[in-house]
């Protein structure tokens, strides 16, 4: 996900050379100084102040390796023996039969390959809407099984859209029906937050090319619709990724039947209390969007995937016995003209929204800094392998 919203803001229309490395300012100009230098004497300490929104507060310690104490070493290994395999088989089961049930309704069927993408989620008839009631209800059901037994879930209405009585009562006169959004926009903290938005809405995602041809994950993918990042050499005739989400959040909004976008415009995850700025792809079609915050409350370990490996927060999330999810929608974001004809203005209307509705905090630092932060946790201090490596 680190690397999916980055690649909505290339502009579709013509070809164009290779977008440069991410760096710490908008210039283009490719910089080998190093950001940590190997005699600087900050410590992590002092860089955890600058990027605090990508530290773990958790009592596994900052890479989930920390020491911890008696208990917890009793609770986990008591989890690895017990909870843990129950958790795997279940998951696979769930996955499997998930698998089989879109295998079956999509036999003798044609993918739609407009646009170079690979999707059956222009399907229509009983084949769709088994394959959206089934992939909704066993979504849950994982998260059921990996401890989130209950999802706490509001729906709040901003002070800031508050109406005067005289406006309210022409409204009543009047009654319209709500816009449907052409996007979901979510806070992204966690691999979780797709599992949660799959049960509530079955929305397409943006994913790697290679996801399509992952085994059983592929075949889901490409159910839900998902729109696949191609980092090859364009056609004069491709309309590029930022294209194709655009197209798709405007049928959405206009077809009740199209499946909405599903975006994490942070474009990478945190650690849940902050906002990171929003990337303006998600807000090019200039439809309204509907604003989903995503919060999990925590004892033990954080479900925030951040400065710990994949494998190792998976294997951690397994040994809890309970965990916790929190979940604040606020209504449809209409924009207004001026922000319609400024997708950065929209953008960061949404953003503060969701920061003061879900009591974050707004963080101007991005994915360059995130690497910087990571490769100083693993030693390495340099921009040349910080900032211009390839993104996974």
């Amino acid at each position: 996900m680190e690397s999916e919203m980055k690649d909505l803001n290339s502009t579709p229309a013509t070809p164009q050379p290779p977008p440069p490395p991410p760096s710490l300012d908008d210039s283009s100009t490719k910089d080998d100084r190093p950001l940590l230098k190997p005699d600087s004497t900050e410590s992590i300490q002092e860089l955890e102040k600058k990027c605090a929104a990508y530290v773990r507060n958790d009592v596994y310690g900052v890479m989930g390796s920390g020491e911890l104490p008696l208990k917890e070493k009793l609770l986990l290994g008591l989890a690895l023996v017990t909870l843990v395999p129950i958790r795997v088989v279940l998951v696979m089961s769930i996955l499997i039969l998930y698998y089989l049930i879109c295998r079956i309704c999509t036999l003798f069927s044609v993918p739609n390959g407009e646009d170079g993408q690979e999707d059956y989620a222009h399907m229509v008839g009983w084949r769709r809407t088994v394959i959206v009631q089934s992939g909704r209800f066993l979504s849950r059901c994982i998260l059921f099984v990996v401890g989130f037994y209950w999802i706490s879930e509001s729906y709040r209405i901003p002070n800031a859209q508050d109406k005067s009585s005289s406006t309210q009562n022409e409204a009543k006169d009047q009654p319209e029906e709500p816009e449907r959004p052409g996007a979901i926009i979510c806070n992204h903290v966690s691999y979780l937050d797709i599992l949660y938005n799959m049960s509530a809405h079955f929305p397409s995602f943006v994913a790697k090319r290679s996801v399509a041809k992952l085994p059983l994950v592929g075949l889901i993918s490409k159910c839900l619709g998902c729109v696949y990042v191609q980092r090859e050499s364009k056609s004069s005739d491709f309309k590029g990724v930022s294209g194709v989400v655009t197209e798709r959040i405007r049928e959405a909004h206009q077809d009740k039947s199209a499946p909405m976008m599903m975006l994490f415009p942070e474009g990478t995850t945190t650690n849940g209390d902050f906002l990171l700025p929003f990337k303006t792809g998600a807000f090019l079609a200039r439809v309204p969007v509907l604003p989903v915050i995503l919060r999990y409350p925590y004892q033990r370990f954080s479900p925030a995937w951040d400065s710990i490996s994949g494998a190792r927060h998976v294997l951690l999330l397994l040994c809890q016995f309970v965990n916790h999810m929190e979940v604040t929608r606020l209504p449809v974001y209409k924009p207004s003209q001026q922000e319609k004809d400024d997708p950065k203005l929209y953008a960061e209307n949404v953003r503060r929204l969701m920061a003061t509705e879900g009591n974050m905090i707004m963080s101007d630092i991005g994915l360059a800094e995130k690497r910087i932060y990571h490769a100083a946790l693993n030693g390495n201090n340099r921009l040349p392998t910080v900032l211009h490596q390839k993104d996974d």
